[in-house]
């Protein structure tokens, strides 16, 4: 923590910590709070007394006037008439509050606000109190004026302990948190989960007349933020004078609202929390607390092309549906599960966001945030067309040496950006400054085109090798940290403009820019050649300039490279890092055992190094969601079936299933805005890289256990999630804005394509059978007939196919899926797959069992070469082929 940012803080009005605190029971908590200020000490779950869900361990620290607590509130109001809003916060003054006698013994305490509330035309009293047997926090806010009076903006801080500044990784998974909000109006609710993934889980729920309207940072709280802090939020239900201010340029995720109370009218606004004792029990707590509940079949995320479910459990029955903007989403009511879950189909018509309102019998609402794409196949053209257009560079003049390439895109300038304060960010290298070649080559393993990967070859053997990657010397195969750099003494006046601020210590001289320690900048390399192998073996004519096995032996020597080069970080899990696995895998399958036994070699120590540790997911940061899909592959390869586990705990942490497009499989990420955005800032990004890297665990892991629906719902979220954000005419952003007052994409593609490459080596199709909601697919739309089940493919590569009741996973190398089949009675599964082209004359499928009981299945008639692939020839029409 920073302790000089804390003590400029004028420290005479603070909360008189000496006067002790009320401690009080429920089933659920034992709580602390603070007898000056009525706020809480601590949070304690009766199973774990000794944790704490409020930053309590910081309270002599933040004890001043400015800091929030838990029990804080903040308000905005008019008088009838008045033009201007007037903001009340009861964190701007830590006098003491007035204690009032509580009048039942479900009160626990009661204050009165007006000591910190001067001028305030409304009187606030604060009630801790136990409700339905959950602890209970509301606010009774009664005009005590002569004139109506406009509540234009009412917010509840949660104060939970996110912080964790200085801690270890051992400290911080057993005393930190991390939340996510689900704000969807009445049926909102926040979810508090440690961050080892295990204990206790904290939600946040609505009293009556509460609504979840907005999720705001309180950017006003001195804590200082940054890698180790993400901020405090406020849970908002009036939001309407934010939207008419600092929120003006936003689309809001609700519609907001202002409460008017005449003179000496009351209202109350309130909270309730409830803990229940898994993740994976958020959704059954929520029915047995009686709060509506809602899942989307493949999520939130649907492209124009699929036909969409949406299940919804309540206690009332649905009175209304709203979709907003009107006919950009069609539902039809189905029928209604044995365990009253109500079916409906959701047809996605309009491009880009729209909100469902969902109003119950008993006026209850609920939003649910949806994001329309295009059918996936051309999301991806789209994409690709984008980035060997806009975002090709090819000036030969350049004196970076940077082209040919692909090159970071600023949409909002509608330019190129081949000067940036962060060397990185022009310079071809490091996650910012990759991003976009790596999106353009992993878009190759999608959606082969022969004209761009033409031009990807030019890069390859102009830029990378030689250039981005040294092909000679003692440092061959080191991968540069950029080749953009500030040096302003060695390059012909003008070469850098006077409009950018190289005054910083990301502006990287010459020899800083050459150096080859950052490990973390080999996987994106290693990738472009592994495609590069993958195309030119497993195609016709595709790849011109080098043979299958230079580009898979390169694939090699950078990954040898990163250990004997970069050696300090690459005792971390690497983002991409999951590509070492298949560069190994097809060293095995080409019979090149050498090279395999040595590569095998160097990642057993480093996955015995994370099995030596108790939460393995290290980094240049001091946490980090990166490193955990390596961490996962290798524990998983070798056998640390524990260190796996442990990891996926993790990941389920800060990954969540919520039914709002924006945050459902949205893996944590809230500093890189800062390393590989435009608007720089410390905040929330919504389906940054992270989503779709942490979504490859988490989908192995469901191959693994093909009946953890929740498993597949987080995956699949988080692998969609990767390109929600790409625009209609194909820009890849770094991530989406979450702060209110923005919600767009952020302007440049920095780091985006490490979040490709999670989408393009994990993209399938799933068909899976559960007990209540019947047949569900992901990545496809189901027909059911005479026994048969159908599912037509409708992701962009149709490459991966996985029968959840088999546990068979089917995958093709060249090739696509147009369809298949699975009979449950006989466990039959035939494949279609797609004309022979040009390119393609083909197929090569392979098979995988994740029944350890089961032989993997063999195609009929077919027998597999020396790389372990079927070899399918591809016709002028669909060729069938049964699998069993």
């Amino acid at each position: 923590m920073n302790a000089g940012a804390f003590a400029s803080t004028a420290s005479s009005d603070s909360i008189d910590v000496k006067k002790g605190s009320l401690e009080f029971s429920t089933p659920d908590f034992n709580i602390e709070i603070l007898k000056s200020s009525h706020t809480v000490a601590g949070l304690h779950p009766v199973s774990e007394p000794k944790f704490d869900f409020t930053p309590g361990e910081l309270l002599a620290k933040r004890n001043k006037a400015g800091f929030y607590h838990l029990g804080d509130i903040n308000f905005r109001v008019k008088s009838e008439g008045a033009s201007d809003w007037t903001s009340f916060s009861s964190a701007a003054s830590r006098k003491s509050v007035k204690s009032v006698d509580p009048k039942n013994d479900n009160q626990l305490a009661v204050s009165d606000l007006s000591s910190v509330l001067k001028d305030s035309p409304v009187q606030v009293l604060r009630y801790w109190e136990k409700k339905d047997g959950h602890l209970a926090l509301r606010f009774e806010i009664k005009n005590t004026s002569s004139e109506a009076v406009e509540i234009g903006a009412l917010g509840i801080p949660l104060i939970f302990n996110n912080n964790h500044d200085r801690k270890t990784l051992d400290e911080a998974h057993a005393e930190n948190v991390f939340y996510d909000p689900y704000i969807g109006m009445d049926a909102g609710y926040l979810q508090v989960i440690r961050l080892k993934g295990s204990g206790p889980v904290l939600l946040v729920l609505p009293l009556e007349n509460t609504p979840f309207e907005a999720w705001n940072p309180l950017l006003d709280d001195p804590t200082p933020r940054g890698i180790t802090f993400e901020g405090f939020h406020e849970w908002m239900p009036l939001t309407k004078a934010y939207a008419e201010n600092e929120w003006k340029e936003a689309t809001p995720w609700n519609t907001p609202s202002s409460k008017i109370l005449k003179p000496g009218k009351s209202v109350s606004y309130g909270v309730q929390f409830v803990l229940t004792d898994a993740i994976k029990n958020i959704e059954p707590a929520l029915i047995e607390n009686d709060r509506p509940v809602a899942f989307g079949v493949p999520g939130y995320v649907v492209p124009q092309d699929v036909n969409a479910d949406l299940f919804v459990k309540y206690s009332q029955k649905v009175k209304s549906m709203q979709v907003e903007p009107e006919g950009a989403l069609e539902l039809k009511k189905l029928e209604t599960t044995e365990n009253g879950w109500v079916k409906y189909a959701v047809a996605a018509k309009q491009w880009g966001r729209s909100r469902l309102t969902i109003t119950y019998k008993d006026g209850l609402t609920q939003t649910i945030n949806y994001k329309v794409i295009k059918p996936e196949e051309q999301v991806v053209a789209d994409n690709g067309n984008f980035l060997m257009t806009k975002q090709w560079f090819d000036d030969e003049n350049d004196l970076f040496d940077r082209g040919p390439s692909v090159i970071t895109y600023d949409y909002e300038e509608q330019k190129q950006v081949t000067e940036d304060s962060r060397a990185w960010i022009c310079g071809l290298s490091d996650e910012g400054g990759a991003g976009a070649w790596l999106n353009a080559v992993m878009k190759q393993l999608v959606q082969p085109d022969k004209k761009e990967i033409a031009m990807l070859e030019d890069f390859v053997q102009k830029t990378i090798w030689g250039g981005i990657q040294y092909n000679e010397g003692h440092e061959k195969y080191g991968v540069r940290k950029s080749m953009f750099y500030y040096e302003p003494d060695s390059v012909p006046a003008g070469t850098y403009s006077k409009d950018v601020n190289y005054n910083t210590w990301a502006a990287w001289d010459k020899k800083h820019a050459e150096t080859v320690e950052r490990s973390y900048n080999y996987p994106h390399v290693a990738a472009a050649y592994w495609v590069m192998y993958r195309l030119a073996r497993n195609y016709e004519g595709l790849v011109s300039q080098q043979t299958w096995d230079w580009y898979l032996m390169s694939a090699y020597q950078t990954s040898m490279a990163m250990m004997e080069l970069a050696p300090y970080y690459a005792q971390f899990g690497q983002m991409e890092g999951s590509v070492f696995v298949h560069i190994l895998d097809d060293l095995k399958a080409e019979g090149m055992w050498e090279y395999a036994r040595k590569l095998e070699g160097v990642m057993k120590g480093r996955a015995d190094h994370w099995a030596s540790l108790n939460y393995p997911f290290g980094s240049e940061m001091p946490w980090d969601s990166t490193g955990q899909e390596e961490v996962y592959m290798w524990s998983r390869y070798f056998g640390y079936g524990e260190k796996a586990e442990t990891t996926l705990k993790a990941i389920l942490a800060y990954m969540p299933t919520i039914p709002h497009w924006a945050y459902n499989g949205n893996a944590r990420r809230y500093w890189d805005f800062l390393y590989g955005g435009k608007l720089s800032r410390v905040e929330r990004q919504i389906h940054h890289y992270g989503s779709a890297l942490n979504a490859i665990p988490v989908l192995y892991e469901y191959k693994e256990h093909p009946e953890d629906l929740y498993l597949l719902r987080v995956g699949y979220g988080g692998l969609m999630g990767s390109i929600s954000n790409i625009t209609e005419d194909g820009f890849a952003p770094a991530a989406f804005h979450s702060f209110p007052s923005t919600l767009k994409n952020d302007p440049i593609s920095g780091d985006y394509g490490s979040g490709y490459y999670g989408y393009a080596v994990n993209t399938s199709t799933y068909l899976m059978h559960n007990d209540e909601f019947g047949w569900l697919a992901f990545g496809g739309n189901i027909t059911e007939n005479d026994d048969v089940v159908r599912v037509d493919l409708t992701t962009a590569a149709k490459s991966g196919v996985y029968v959840a009741p088999l546990k068979m996973w089917v995958t093709l190398d060249a090739g696509k899926f147009k369809a298949f089949t699975y009979n449950p009675s006989t466990g039959k599964v035939v494949v279609e797959l797609e004309e022979a082209n040009d390119y393609t004359p083909n197929a090569y499928l392979r098979i995988k069992s994740f029944d350890e009981e089961t032989v993997a299945s063999a195609v009929a008639d077919l027998e597999k070469n020396e790389r372990g692939q079927y070899v399918i020839p591809l016709k002028s029409e669909v060729v069938e082929v049964a699998l069993n």
